[in-house]
């Protein structure tokens, strides 16, 4: 069953960043008259406005001039989110092994999805958990919701017997619910822009070797 919902989750992951990247390549009218396709930037990313760990808000500006490693879930969450988390964690310890000029130009952030239950108290303690550079960013939920659209990251809520496949533990009590969302991380640039995306499948290794070819240490 959990492979069933990692599955479903990761092809939620692909057809958001497909369909993100799609919009984005644009049209352009041909010397000769003709229509063709230029290469552009996938449409992902914008201004956000949220609260950090500190209680303090942050801005999409407060991350230019470095790499953002951005990752939306919940606290909640019972395995994709935390095996993602550190999974970015050790991808960022191979990269300090082997590029600590480029780690230093990636931020790496954790977005809640959960805002009614993700204030900045929980997650505070929560990124705790993984890498200690790890910013967790909250908010409300129009907040959330205006930074999760930018990102083209979907999210909703589901009852816990959806999101377990009718499998629901019984921690889970009657009006309970969670949070499907994708699950891919992705790698946003300096200057906001969407640079790569990672599926949840990809390990450290996979995340490392990603960062090691985009991330400009200059």
């Amino acid at each position: 069953m959990l492979a069933l919902r990692r599955s479903l989750i990761a092809l939620v992951a692909i057809v958001g960043v497909v369909a993100g990247a799609v919009t984005a390549w644009v049209v352009t009218e041909a010397s000769d008259g003709g229509a063709h396709a230029t290469r552009g930037e996938a449409a992902i990313g914008g201004p956000f406005e949220l609260v950090n760990t500190e209680g303090e808000t942050v801005t999409d500006q407060d991350f230019r001039g470095r790499y953002m490693l951005l990752f939306f879930g919940f606290t909640s969450c019972p395995d994709v989110c935390p095996s993602a988390l550190m999974d970015m964690s050790r991808a960022l310890d191979r990269l300090a092994d082997a590029a600590p000029a480029k780690l230093e130009r990636v931020v790496p952030v954790f977005v809640t999805v959960d805002p009614a239950r993700d204030d900045v108290v929980t997650m505070a303690a929560y990124v705790e958990n993984f890498h200690p550079r790890l910013v967790g960013l909250t908010g409300t939920p129009a907040q959330l919701r205006a930074a999760a659209d930018a990102f083209r990251v979907y999210h909703e809520k589901v009852m816990p017997e959806t999101y377990f496949g009718g499998d629901a533990p019984e921690r889970h009590e009657k009006g309970d619910y969670m949070m499907a969302h994708s699950a891919y991380m992705l790698l946003i640039g300096p200057s906001g822009g969407y640079v790569a995306n990672f599926k949840h499948e990809a390990g450290p290794a996979e995340i490392a070797a990603g960062l090691r070819e985009h991330v400009d240490a200059s």
